[in-house]
């Protein structure tokens, strides 16, 4: 680029000036019309959760992957613990979809007893079981967690994946900080969640967590050592007393489950 010099006239070359560089920043926080929308959609769920559940009875939420087939061992495994938890006189509730979830309504429903689903729409793998006497459908997982945990006095954890995982330390953290009681949660295949025990112990060695909270969690193989330790630190520890109810469909019409509290 050339310009005159004012004092010869003669023209000189001016360095190129330097364009401002751009810059990109985050997308911000959407309209507060959008916003409140959301709000509402939130609070439906929660409403139409509330509304469905609340008569089903206490209940044991059993966690799991949604990919093992029918004819697979740990498959098996829940349908067995299922019809076990129905024995003890409690509602089963998974998250209502295939694989172990639907191996547990299974063993719930084949036992007599009432079997529960909370669904969640995803694109793939998950879609409702045909073993439940309760069915919802969210769209918000967090949605979906407050209901499997708001209505269980146990949890049972059968071997699953990330989003296993996630309901486990969902339920763990919230026994941790008292958030809500002190129920018992199981994690059945020793050999599965053998590097979860080892990672646990080198977080006590640490110090992120506290060799107490080891003691929130038995893990089994054994379904007879699992009922035994759901019925006392759930049913003696909590105080359920049974009802003998001849029908699953009148049971939630009158408004009570399998196991009621004192």
């Amino acid at each position: 680029m050339r310009a005159a010099d004012p004092r010869t006239g003669s023209e000189e070359i001016q360095p190129p000036q330097e364009q401002p560089e751009e810059r990109y920043f985050l997308e911000g926080p959407k309209g507060r019309g959008r916003e409140f929308y959301s709000v509402l959609k939130i609070l439906w769920e929660l409403i139409k959760g509330f509304r469905t559940l609340h008569f089903v009875g206490p209940c044991v939420t059993v966690f799991g992957s949604a990919r093992f087939p029918p004819d697979h061992p740990y498959y098996e495994l829940a349908r067995k613990m299922g019809s076990r938890l129905v024995g003890l006189g409690f509602t089963v509730m998974t998250g209502g979809g295939p694989g172990i979830m639907e191996a547990a309504n299974r063993g719930a429903k084949e036992a007599g007893g009432v079997s529960v689903g909370c669904n969640i729409v995803l694109p793939m793998e998950q879609k409702l079981n045909a073993y439940l006497d309760r069915k919802l459908t969210f769209n918000y997982f967090f949605v979906r967690k407050v209901m499997l945990v708001k209505y269980s006095y146990a949890f049972v954890v059968m071997p699953g994946g990330v989003g296993t995982m996630d309901e486990l330390f969902e339920a763990v953290t919230l026994i941790q900080t008292k958030k809500i009681e002190g129920f018992p949660v199981v994690l059945m295949g020793k050999e599965y969640w053998a590097p979860l025990v080892a990672l646990m112990h080198e977080m006590v060695r640490v110090g992120t967590i506290s060799r107490t909270d080891l003691d929130l969690l038995l893990f089994t193989d054994s379904i007879d050592e699992a009922i035994a330790h759901i019925e006392k630190h759930a049913v003696e520890q909590f105080g359920l007393v049974r009802h003998k109810l001849p029908r699953v469909d009148a049971d939630l019409r009158r408004g009570k489950g399998p196991v009621t509290a004192d």
